[in-house]
């Protein structure tokens, strides 16, 4: 099984081994949750959500500023 991540410019395919969520992603990645939105599918979701075969996830920067 396997899902395509999109950071930034990047879009790589990644195998899912076992029950992954977007926490265990973000972690593994080592990124915060409280700098990035995460999308599953085109939806805006939550980091305890399950990633499945064939899903597209995306993290996408918050910028801060003013």
């Amino acid at each position: 099984m396997s899902f395509k991540l999109k950071i930034k410019d990047n879009v790589e395919e990644r195998e899912i081994d076992g029950e992954l969520t977007i926490k265990k992603l973000l972690d593994d990645l080592d990124l915060s949750s409280e700098t990035m939105v995460t999308k599953k599918n085109g939806e805006i979701v939550i980091e305890e959500e399950t990633i499945e075969d064939g899903d597209e996830i995306e993290f996408i920067q918050i910028i801060y500023g003013g």
